[in-house]
């Protein structure tokens, strides 16, 4: 029996997690149930549910890191504190890192309607949803709740590239926000030990294809210096062409203080208890020791918020490979960063990168994650992110960038789009009067939810590495086997790395269907066209301003975003050859060929879908379980 009368449900998730694949695939399956969602994205606390839910029925509260018995310890004082609220609360995800029963058993204590603790799929919460609600009464609708968040994206800075002048005003403060900083204040002397270490950007030079088709790079990141090290030796010894920091999620909140008590805890267990380096707190000199004895490219790798600290200790360090962007380290990952803020930063960032090449001749490589949210991710707005990220670097001075794809599944589109990926980026970049940038092209091995089972996961990741030879790629950056089950050890990934080099070799024997790589890549070329041009309309001719404010439109919009600053209209899915296609294009400004090549592509899926399917998410659902629950034939999809 179905409800008569919609009913109003707010959900959201808790914690400083970013994923939100499952609560906006859930979003909009209760939308299309009938109910009025108030969606709240992540990173929400629970103070922020409890504003939320005066006029509610249900509130459904999301927790995928494992701490959801922390964030409900203030749960008995808040339901004092509004004690008008009477809606049903539920709570799903990874609750406890622990006992499940547990923390089901302490939630319904607290008043939990519905706790689960592990994945449940949709069709169930939508089941045991009209089972709560269908002999309740509705609740009163009152004043709509204010947005309990900021929506203005700010003002965009100028495009101009920033003078030394304008540089060094800022530098004070940034390198006295932790005290490591005062250590990387000479530009001159980081120099001079720039200049005597291996080049990340040197590295990609051209080479012969039957000796190294590409440089193969590792994922690396312990709480100990000592530890790194080891880690560093270990992986060269593999075969690492380069290597890099992998830093912790506290140093990427600008947490130091936090990141030094969980160096100081690792040191007293004997084990790392971050998930990376915390390169800031170790600072300079320690980073100096490290490249002095690993004697290979080293790279930082992260998503921090204000990145500009950890750029100068890591140029300081002797690290000639900084990652990130205004875009790719904002979107993705935070809920409530402004636009026009993570420019100015990134500007900082690039603008500092630029000096070290103009002044002394050291060129850092800036590396933008084009991965975004990593799950179905269309390949033209993945390259239209880089083209935009390259394009800012560039008017900073910038001499070197590595534009980064992530595999999606069907060889053909995959190897299309690192091919436009390579030719747009170098010819916006001239367009831009920067011809002479060195440009080069980063393979991720696929980015979303691996297969659990070892030798499916094994099998994935050389095919995968065929797919990077055949594309053409400078650089292949690797996963492991054990990706869907725990951390990598150093063991893990050296054996990441030993089935890359043998995908690498098995490359020869494989043919590329040039014809359906062709087609792919000119579908790719007008998308890209075509969003590009509606980001410098909207900027009238700024990029920065047409960055901010394409977003604000929908002009620009990355699936499963948690930002607020994202409209997350755009919805994709798999054709039914497993290439993505645009399943809803939003807002952003496609000619009507491109918008019926998508629709055409999504028609034929329906068609062929067994079981059929009414609803886009779960065609959206199907695919992003795909490979985690092993329905699926071989990788890639299309092989």
């Amino acid at each position: 029996m179905r409800l008569s009368t919609p009913r109003s449900i707010v959900l959201g998730g808790i914690g400083a997690d970013a994923h939100s694949v499952g609560l906006t695939l859930l979003k909009h399956a209760i939308a299309e149930a009938g109910h009025e969602v108030h969606f709240m994205g992540t990173q929400n606390n629970l103070e922020d549910f409890f504003r939320c839910a005066a006029d509610a029925d249900v509130v459904m509260i999301s927790c995928m890191d494992g701490h959801l018995r922390h964030y409900l310890k203030k749960y008995p004082d808040l339901m004092v504190k509004y004690p008008d609220i009477d809606a049903l609360w539920y709570a799903g995800g990874n609750l406890d890192v622990g006992s499940s029963e547990r923390i089901r058993g302490e939630a319904r204590r607290l008043g939990f309607r519905r706790v689960f603790p592990t994945y449940v799929d949709i069709p169930t919460v939508l089941q045991v949803l009209d089972e709560d609600l269908l002999t309740r009464r509705p609740a009163v609708r009152g004043k709509p709740a204010p947005p309990p968040w900021p929506t203005r994206p700010g003002t965009a800075p100028p495009d101009q590239r920033l003078t030394v002048a304008e540089l060094e005003q800022q530098r004070p403060e940034v390198l006295e926000s932790w005290p490591t900083g005062a250590r990387a204040r000479h530009l001159a002397d980081n120099a001079t030990f720039l200049l005597r270490q291996p080049s990340f950007a040197h590295a990609h030079a051209p080479r012969p294809r039957v000796q190294r088709p590409f440089l193969i790079q590792p994922r690396s990141g312990v709480a100990l210096a000592g530890d790194q090290r080891t880690a560093f030796v270990a992986l060269r010894r593999a075969g690492a062409d380069v290597l890099s920091y992998q830093i912790d999620s506290l140093t990427r909140n600008n947490e130091y203080r936090k990141a030094g008590e969980a160096i100081a805890e690792s040191r007293e267990r004997g084990a790392s208890t971050l998930n990376g380096f915390p390169m800031v707190n170790h600072g300079v000199d320690v980073l100096r020791q490290m490249i002095s004895e690993v004697r290979t490219p080293l790279q930082t790798r992260h998503s921090t918020r204000d990145p500009r600290l950890l750029a100068e200790i890591s140029c300081a360090g002797g690290v000639t490979g900084f990652e990130g962007g205004a875009i790719t380290y904002n979107i993705p990952y935070f809920k409530d960063y402004p636009p026009a803020l993570s420019l100015r930063r990134w500007q900082y960032v690039d603008r500092l990168a630029g000096l070290y090449r103009e002044k002394f001749g050291v060129v850092i490589d800036r590396e933008f994650f084009g991965t975004l949210t990593a799950v179905l991710i269309p390949p033209s707005l993945a390259i239209v992110v880089n083209v935009i990220e390259a394009m800012l670097a560039a008017t900073q001075g910038v001499g070197s960038v590595s534009l980064g794809y992530a595999e999606q599944g069907n060889r053909s589109q995959d190897i299309a789009a690192i091919r436009v990926l390579r030719e747009l980026g170098q010819k916006y970049l001239a367009n831009l009067g920067h011809p002479g940038v060195q440009v080069n092209i980063v393979f991720h091995q696929h980015m979303a939810a691996f297969p659990r089972e070892r030798e499916r996961a094994t099998q994935l990741i050389v095919a995968s590495a065929v797919t990077g030879r055949l594309s053409g790629a400078t650089r292949l950056i690797v996963k492991t086997p054990v990706e869907a089950t725990t951390i990598p050890s150093v063991s893990d990934n050296q054996e990441g790395l030993r089935l890359s080099r043998l995908g690498a070799t098995e490359a020869d024997g494989v043919e590329v269907d040039e014809q359906t790589v062709r087609e792919e890549a000119t579908v790719l070329r007008a998308e890209v066209d075509q969003i590009l041009e509606s980001v410098l309309l909207a900027g009238d001719g700024s990029l920065t301003e047409g960055v901010v404010k394409a977003f604000a439109r929908g002009y620009l919009d990355v699936p499963f975003s948690p930002s607020i600053y994202n409209r997350g209209e755009v919805l994709t899915a798999r054709d039914v050859n497993g290439a993505v296609r645009y399943l809803n294009t939003g807002r952003l400004r496609f000619s009507s060929d491109v918008i019926e090549f998508h629709r055409s592509r999504m028609s034929e899926r329906r068609r062929t879908e067994q079981p059929p399917v009414r609803r886009d998410w779960q065609l959206v659902e199907r695919d992003v379980l795909q490979l985690p629950s092993g329905n699926y034939r071989t990788w890639p999809l299309d092989a």
